[in-house]
């Protein structure tokens, strides 16, 4: 018998569950079931619904609700991996990083144009956050990042989104904007870097210019709590 032929996987075998898909992967079903931190949910079956780029699952569990009845739901899940997001910023000068690319999913959703105004970020993929958002510094932004500080994690959309997003600033010099940034075209990237005064962007928040979510808790944290927060007042001398 020819070995190729032995090998060939099985006509019932579904791409993504028992044989590869497009981008190798198996098992994709598997995610959630081996899950028991929460005493109140027990996990019946996960289904593969979708296997783009990213996945999209159904899941049918079991819910203890507060008044002890146990309730059977469904949610749909889109996995597309964990992300990393900074904002670079010139307190020098007063001035921030950001990036304007077009967004389908906000044209299609009533955006005027899809041209976003964000802070630069991208997935994980296999590195660490830190790594993964210098990364993106460089292909997005075309400035190699010193110092970073890992401000907090956030679930962006955790009615149906997995993705826990890590947000880090960073100060940035002239000196540091090495290359030109624009992302990567092979990847279908198009991107334009703004350097921006702070108090535009963060004016930019409140008059629609600004809707991305990310990059609005960004800009808050800066004047909030950031290099353009208020200084303390002076004690007073008696």
């Amino acid at each position: 018998m020819d070995q190729q032929a032995h090998s060939a996987p099985s006509p019932t075998a579904v791409p993504g569950v028992d044989a590869p898909d497009h981008r190798g992967r198996t098992g994709l079903h598997l995610a959630g079931r081996e899950l028991d931190r929460n005493p109140d949910v027990r996990i019946r079956e996960v289904e593969l619904t979708s296997r783009g780029w990213h996945v999209l699952r159904r899941t049918t569990f079991d819910y203890r609700r507060r008044d002890g009845r146990w309730e059977r739901q469904q949610r749909e899940t889109y996995d597309r991996g964990d992300g990393a997001v900074v904002l670079p910023y010139d307190a020098e000068r007063g001035l921030v990083l950001l990036t304007r690319q077009f967004r389908y999913p906000a044209y299609v959703n009533d955006h005027p144009d899809g041209m976003l105004i964000e802070a630069a970020a991208g997935l994980l993929d296999a590195d660490d956050p830190e790594t993964a958002i210098r990364r993106e510094s460089i292909e997005e932004l075309g400035v190699e990042l010193g110092r970073l500080t890992h401000l907090f994690d956030s679930y962006m959309s955790p009615g149906s989104v997995t993705e826990c997003l890590h947000f880090f600033a960073a100060p940035y010099t002239p000196a540091d904007r090495t290359g030109r940034g624009g992302g990567l075209a092979e990847d279908g990237e198009d991107i334009e870097v703004l350097e921006l005064p702070f108090a535009e962007a963060l004016a930019m928040t409140l008059d629609g210019r600004i809707s991305d979510a990310k990059t609005v808790m960004l800009l808050q944290w800066a004047a909030l709590h950031g290099p353009f927060a208020p200084k303390p007042a002076e004690p007073r001398v008696a």
